[in-house]
């Protein structure tokens, strides 16, 4: 019997447009904290190993403070480690895991996986790794190493991948994809006992056989992640697998496609979703906004989403289906006199139609409101 911990795509150096750079700097050290929660997770859970399925850096031009931090994270888990190159960060000529700051820096535990020869472990346990020397293989490298080796007796043996797989790959025509049915196969007549993968950030079970699975990623990245931010620990012996899934990551992307706002309810609905969020600093969250709203309500929601963009991780904001139009109520005690008065007129003129001067004399108007009524 052997456990060990299977995690991958840490995607290490990622930056995200959206982000302000201090945003981003937390982002980044919550992707090196990942490894040292990784670290005391294998600890407690009596792990005798750790695989890294892939991507464990954003690419292979990933700046040597990354790499330097890696590596000082690394050098607080207590196991050893065996990172994957993967199509982030793949084992050619430019590769990371061949820089001087790496190989340098390396702690002697961690072990890049430069070949698919069998690497053992101990005595009965074996990993078989499969690394990417480029960002675009033209066959299933699973099925072509799995259908090299031989069957084995006596040794438990963990295969280590990364790439998509067939049965869940919305491109049907990747050359590269691993071959479920093949993978499946490799299991059956005890070549591998457990497909470990990376490249899929979502905690995912693959197949039927429950030795086949990708962990996700750590941390999550996108809004359309499943079920990120965990790890696997899998217990491996010669009836089978077990495992237990474990949460890691402290970021959440949450996206709501569409938010009415037609009415001051609305908006009130909107600030108390907002307020019931929890841990707002690592929360990136991004809206879709749909309606009409008048400009008196079109500066208080702008005047909301300004105090929500300063206590978000990040917030993104699609309005072009937000429609503001003005009401005669907008421009009521205002307080205006001479040039602001008929500069406010003849803005009011061209507010009709949809054409950029339509849009430019709405927003300049919203802004005079908004103005206006943090003066009041």
């Amino acid at each position: 019997m052997t456990r060990f911990l299977h995690t991958g795509d840490w995607q290490l150096g990622m930056t995200r447009h959206f982000f302000s750079e201090g945003v981003q700097e937390r982002f980044a050290q919550s992707r090196f904290d990942a490894i040292r929660e990784l670290g005391r997770i294998a600890e407690k859970e009596e792990c005798r190993f750790m695989v890294v399925c892939g991507d464990v850096f954003e690419s292979n031009l990933v700046d040597r403070k990354t790499v330097s931090r890696a590596l000082e994270a690394l050098k607080d888990v207590p196991i050893p480690v065996y990172l994957l190159p993967g199509n982030h960060d793949p084992l050619n000529a430019a590769s990371v895991f061949r820089s001087p700051t790496f190989l340098e820096r390396k702690p002697a535990h961690v072990h890049v996986i430069e070949d698919t020869v069998p690497i053992a472990i101990e005595e009965g346990i074996e990993i078989v790794g499969i690394p990417w020397t480029s960002k675009r293989p033209l066959q299933d490298l699973v099925a072509l190493t799995t259908g090299k080796l031989e069957p084995i007796a006596n040794t438990l043996r963990v295969c280590v991948a990364h790439g998509g797989v067939d049965k869940l790959s919305p491109d049907p025509d990747d050359p590269a994809l691993i071959s479920l049915h093949a993978a499946e196969n490799a299991i059956s007549q005890n070549k591998i006992h457990y497909l470990a993968l990376g490249d899929r950030h979502s905690l995912t079970e693959v197949g039927d056989s429950g030795r086949i699975w990708y962990a996700g990623a750590p941390e999550p990245t996108d809004y359309t992640e499943v079920k990120p931010g965990f790890a696997l620990v899998a217990t491996l012996n010669e009836e089978g697998v077990t495992t237990k899934e474990v949460e890691i990551g402290r970021w959440k992307f949450i996206e709501r496609k569409q938010v009415d706002l037609n009415t001051k309810e609305d908006i009130e609905a909107l600030r108390d979703w907002i307020e019931r969020l929890e841990d707002k600093e690592r929360t990136v969250v991004k809206l879709r906004l749909v309606g009409a709203l008048s400009l008196s309500l079109h500066a208080e929601l702008e005047e909301l989403l300004s105090h929500v963009l300063e206590i978000l991780g990040a917030l993104e904001i699609r309005t072009h289906n937000l429609v503001v139009i003005p009401e005669d109520a907008d421009f009521m005690d205002l307080g205006f006199s001479g040039f602001a008065s008929s500069t406010l007129e003849r803005l009011r003129s061209h507010v009709e139609g949809s054409d950029a001067g339509s849009v430019t004399s709405r927003d300049a108007l919203a802004l005079l409101v908004r103005l206006a009524g943090r003066e009041r």
